[in-house]
């Protein structure tokens, strides 16, 4: 609603295109202008639509309240002049008429770039002229648009009317309009007892050629939350005998609204976890936590980078560190709007907090657990769905995401939704998980990015992780064709990856921390055993360290069908495989391993709970 609409327009009068100044708008901004258009009148005499037109396309306004406006009157020619500059601007025209006059209708109207919910209008007093209130209600706010009486009475008699009506919408209301009174007249006393002025008054609206005093104005009711990123009289001396005002503003977030996702758990370790989750609006976040349940003495926990506070940002992703292994903690997240961003000033809003969840980290002595494993959802969400019901009931500790979950993310938006739901059905706040990433995670416009959103073990797409004794070894395998296919655009350089991991692989195989586990678990997407790929650069430089490696098992995606190929029965695997289902309710399955004491056992599930396998080491 906000977004700002880009025009390119070849203004046909020169004056007025080199008087438009308007500053370009800020993201998640309303942008209101209130313009008395002398009903396209100028001070050289022209009646010219366009160029009042051009006047208000300069500005691009979501809202544009006008003042002095003919329908179908004799000196209009007969035409509906409100709707002759919505035609010209693209936007909905709303028309308030006031008098009776010249054979048709005189009075107000409401231009918008977004179509109302509902329209009221009502009367306003005025002795000399009859005078109006037209109001337009949108899904977050409501603007009104005056011309009020030239008699100073009428005008002090309109507030209560006006007040009347903002105090009942239960939403931000502007008030926008040649006002007809200078900034020191007994009105504005009386507006500001419930309003605040957004526009400046000292800059000065009429006459338009020679502007001697403010009569145009913007106002909101004092009890809406916002922040005026920007101020404005256009510079247009021809146009109208008045000049437009234009305010930017950023309303305030309702605070049952910030929260666009409740905080989840990402890569747990003995000694810390990773706290994420979304706003609306840009924030300044943090994270309250301790080991009592009513947090009454909390620690807090801010990102910090460079010395900086990470904030103004709608992603919020705190490392809760310093932990003690096998723990119970709980935490809650908070969240302050952030309205206005500036070097020496900041604007915020109330500051809004999560309910209270609990985790419990993992520790060395840790001998029992159990792991749930999706993969291959592809933002099907009736697959996450169907599968997140088997869960119901069943007690485990974390989640693992192994590939072409998020797959080909084209927008942040894309992105954000099916990770809030793969959160959201896993019990997130409490189970954390490891994200895997597929092939499908490395194409579209927004796959890079998505290491913005997800923490990684060490900050790398592969790794390796302790829960208790039982040692996880994740590896990214890339791409499923060569580097060279022309699909890829020469942007793809996995060789490199791949090399990087071989190294990895040598050290952690021959590290400590592998070599004592009790048990070992390999995880990767696209399987180097049992495949049905022609192209397997993996098998070529990991084969030879995995062929010795003392793996219990290994979990594969992939292929959308499910498999189990045991100890050597896929033309080399010296630990059992166990290939996950695809992307349909169908097909789809849902992995589940459970370790007690020494044994470790794995259940593989179709999407009804059927179950495919049960294997035991």
């Amino acid at each position: 609603m906000f977004f700002r609409f880009l025009f390119s327009v070849l203004l046909a009068v020169a004056p007025v295109a080199a008087a438009q100044q308007i500053a370009p708008r800020e993201p998640n901004t309303l942008r209101i202008m209130s313009y008395n258009v002398c009903n396209g009148r100028g001070l050289d005499g022209q009646l010219d639509y366009d160029r009042m037109a051009d006047v208000v396309r300069s500005a691009a306004p979501d809202i544009v309240a006008i003042q002095e406006v003919d329908s179908a009157t004799t000196r209009s020619q007969g035409r509906y002049v409100l709707k002759e500059l919505a035609d010209r601007c693209l936007m909905f025209p709303y028309f308030a008429p006031a008098i009776d006059f010249d054979g048709g209708k005189y009075g107000i109207g409401i231009l918008s770039r977004e179509k109302p919910l509902r329209l009221k209008q009502l009367p306003l007093p005025g002795r000399e002229e009859a005078r109006a209130l037209l109001v337009a209600e949108f899904e977050q706010y409501l603007v009104a648009c005056t011309h009020l009486s030239l008699t100073a009475d009428d005008r002090l008699a309109s507030v209560a009317l006006i007040r009347q009506e903002a105090e009942a919408c239960g939403k931000p209301f502007f008030l926008a309009g040649d006002l007809n009174a200078t900034p020191d007249e007994r009105l504005h006393a009386a507006l500001r007892e419930t309003f605040t002025v957004l526009n400046n008054p000292v800059q000065n609206t009429f006459p338009a050629d020679r502007p001697t005093e403010c009569l145009d104005y913007i106002y909101a009711t004092q009890t809406t939350r916002l922040a005026v990123i920007r101020r404005q009289v256009v510079n247009e001396a021809v146009a109208s005998d008045h000049r437009p005002v234009v305010v930017d503003v950023r309303i305030a977030t309702p605070t049952d609204r910030l929260f666009r996702s409740r905080p989840f758990l990402q890569n747990p370790a003995e000694d810390g976890v990773t706290v994420t989750w979304f706003t609306h609006a840009p924030s300044h976040s943090w994270i309250e936590y301790g080991d009592d349940p009513a947090l009454a003495h909390p620690q807090k926990a801010e990102q910090i980078v460079d010395g900086q506070v990470v904030c103004n940002t709608q992603h919020h992703q705190i490392r809760l560190t310093g932990l003690q292994p096998g723990k119970t903690y709980y935490y809650r997240a908070h969240s302050r709007e952030i309205l206005h961003y500036q070097a020496y000033a900041k604007t915020f809003g109330d500051p809004v907090a999560s309910d209270v969840y609990h985790f419990t980290t993992p520790s060395a002595d840790t001998d029992s657990f159990t792991a749930v494993i999706f993969n291959d959802l592809h933002r099907n969400r009736t697959t996450l769905d169907t599968l997140a019901r088997l869960l119901d009931g069943l007690r485990y500790d974390f989640v693992v995401f192994n590939g072409d979950c998020i797959d080909d993310p084209q927008n942040e938006n894309e992105a954000v939704n099916f990770l809030v739901a793969m959160a959201d059905r896993t019990h997130a706040e409490t189970h954390p998980f490891f994200f895997l990433r597929g092939n499908h995670e490395i194409r579209g416009a927004y796959s890079l990015r998505l290491r913005e959103l997800i923490d990684y073990p060490d900050g790398k797409t592969y790794g390796a992780f302790s829960w208790g004794n039982t040692r996880f070894v994740l590896l990214d395998c890339g791409e499923d064709k060569p580097d060279s296919t022309w699909v890829y655009f020469n942007l793809n350089h996995f060789e490199s990856l791949r090399r990087e991991q071989t190294d990895f692989l040598r050290r952690e195989l021959a590290s400590p921390v592998f070599a004592n586990a009790t048990r070992r678990v390999l995880i990767h997407h696209i399987p180097l055993y049992g495949s049905t790929d022609d192209y397997n650069p993996c098998l070529d430089y990991w084969g030879n360290l995995l062929a010795k490696a003392p793996f219990d098992l290994c979990l594969n995606a992939h292929t959308h069908q499910y498999a189990y190929y045991p100890r050597g029965s896929a033309a080399g695997n010296s630990y059992p495989v166990i290939i996950g289902g695809g992307p349909s309710p169908q097909t789809a399955t849902l992995m589940i391993l459970k370790k007690t004491g020494k044994a470790l056992q794995l259940t593989v599930l179709d999407a009804e709970g059927g179950e495919k396998l049960k294997t035991k080491n």
